[in-house]
């Protein structure tokens, strides 16, 4: 986040380069310590593959199989679009090492409003991801424990939130160490059906391409956008920037390397699981992998387990990761003064404590409002609405790269090649072709749920902008991009 600068006088809380009056004052309170960098290239590159590869690795096989096998070219399309987002992540990484990732980029690039409303965005999603995880996560704890009843499901379901808070709250070290354990544990079973399945599958378990006989691009659009839901995290280490070492060169190379891996195992897990599991049960298995570990080693209990536990162990690892990237993006506005001071309060583990509990309530009642129809159609709901809401940050940090590419030519002056820049800006408006396509794919009722939550970060915009003017004294105090000075390379 940007702090103040001595040569300018520039106040803390306001953009180096910046015209006077560009936002709003932030309080007059003492600044906020620096937070130490703890995530080092194999912790950051854990947090990512832990964010993306959560427990919805296990469950989307069986959400998207009801589209066809069309899911597997959907799956393919969305990984190679994910990478070249992850790239875009790295270059604006590299221009703005800030903790806020996506809030950052589009304050500087576009204003104070677009700013806010990137970081309202990006909060919803964070725990709106959160409290899909753990549905899916549910449905396999149900394969180890059975739980019978609502009641007992939810009960924990939110337990498991609150266990995630917990161990966020005892630092962001604490919650590396989770997310490097819980990524290499997941990955055993998850290759192990995704390589050795590939010599059990049967063509007739595959089912029809398309559905129902339905629309190619309708049911490719359709299943792109709840498996979007798969890649959400891209963005965890530019988020966390100033947590991780020598983030100008670290967070490019975790983010890319992350969502690479990420994909590969993805396209090869989902082929496998496709081809074991008959079409009609997967449409309606609430534990696809486990069901995959049966067919491959002739239907034992015991396969399933491991495959059960596999997913449980993920999906911890994950609720972890997010809850610790829910806070960090409130805690980047709070800074700025676009979120309520509390949200910058910080334990003395340096956890933004606010941020951490006040996700976690908010991730409860979103589960608890969705788990009525059930694990799978509360699992697609959340899945659809995150989506959407992650579609604001990454098409404004996308829109933000185009930008700066067409005026300053990126961090590191002009490319040294029109066919670099030429480059460049392809893959920023890949990028942003491609969050304008998952919209279009998440559905009337996600986009209208999604938009309603959106919109409804405005009054609290409005609370935050009085605030600024009053503690100027009355002068009205302008917001606006920080001016055609972008910031350099340090």
């Amino acid at each position: 986040m940007s702090h103040a600068d001595p040569a300018s006088g520039a106040p803390p809380g306001s953009s180096s380069g910046a015209s006077p009056g560009a936002g709003p004052v932030p309080p007059t309170v003492a600044p906020p310590p620096p937070v130490p960098a703890r995530l080092g290239l194999v912790a950051a590159t854990a947090l990512v593959m832990g964010n993306v590869i959560g427990v919805g690795v296990f469950q989307l096989p069986a959400a998207v199989a009801g589209f066809g096998t069309i899911g597997i070219v959907a799956f393919a399309v969305i990984g190679a679009c994910s990478i070249l987002l992850a790239v875009v992540f790295g270059w604006l990484a590299q221009r703005l090492p800030d903790t806020g990732g996506p809030y950052v980029y589009a304050r500087e690039a576009f204003g104070e409003l677009p700013g806010f409303l990137t970081a309202w965005s990006y909060w919803i999603t964070a725990w709106a991801s959160n409290a899909a995880l753990v549905v899916a996560w549910a449905g396999y704890v149900n394969v180890l424990v059975p739980l019978p009843g609502t009641g007992r499901a939810l009960a924990v379901t939110v337990g498991a939130l609150w266990l995630a808070v917990l161990a966020n709250l005892a630092g962001v070290r604490g919650a590396g160490m989770i997310a490097v354990v819980t990524t290499v544990l997941k990955f055993v079973p998850l290759v192990l059906v995704a390589v050795v399945g590939l010599f059990f599958v049967r063509a007739e378990n595959f089912g029809p391409f398309v559905a129902d006989g339905g629309d190619a691009l309708g049911s490719l659009t359709a299943a792109g956008a709840v498996l979007m839901f798969s890649f959400l995290g891209v963005e965890s280490a530019a988020v966390a920037a100033e947590e991780v070492h020598e983030p100008r060169r670290n967070v490019m190379r975790a983010t890319v390397i992350g969502t690479l891996v990420s994909a590969v195992v993805y396209l090869l897990g989902t082929v496998a699981v496709f081809g074991l599991v008959p079409h009609g049960d997967l449409a309606r298995s609430t534990a696809p992998y486990a069901d995959a570990a049966r067919a491959i080693f002739g239907g034992g209990q015991a396969a399933g387990t491991v495959l059960a536990a596999a997913a449980v162990i993920s999906g911890a690892g994950t609720l972890v990761g997010w809850t610790l990237v829910s806070a960090r993006m409130p805690y980047a506005a709070a800074r700025d003064g676009l979120f309520p001071e509390i949200f910058r309060a910080v334990n003395r583990r340096g956890a933004p404590w606010a941020g951490l509990v006040v996700s976690g309530a908010l991730a409860s009642l979103l589960t608890l409002a969705n788990y009525t129809g059930g694990l799978q159609s509360a699992f697609t709901a959340l899945a659809l609405l995150t989506t959407f809401t992650a579609a604001v940050p990454y098409i404004f940090s996308a829109a933000a790269q185009l930008l700066w590419l067409l005026t300053d030519r990126g961090p590191e002056g002009r490319p040294v090649s029109t066919a670099r820049l030429a480059r460049d800006v392809i893959i920023a408006l890949v990028a942003v072709a491609f969050t304008l396509w998952l919209v279009a794919g998440a559905g009337y009722a996600a986009v209208y749920q999604g938009v309603l939550l959106v919109l409804a970060g405005i009054p609290v915009y409005v609370w935050m902008r009085w605030r600024a003017v009053v503690r100027a004294g009355g002068r009205n105090v302008r917001g606006g991009a920080s001016g055609t000075v972008k910031p350099q390379v340090r």
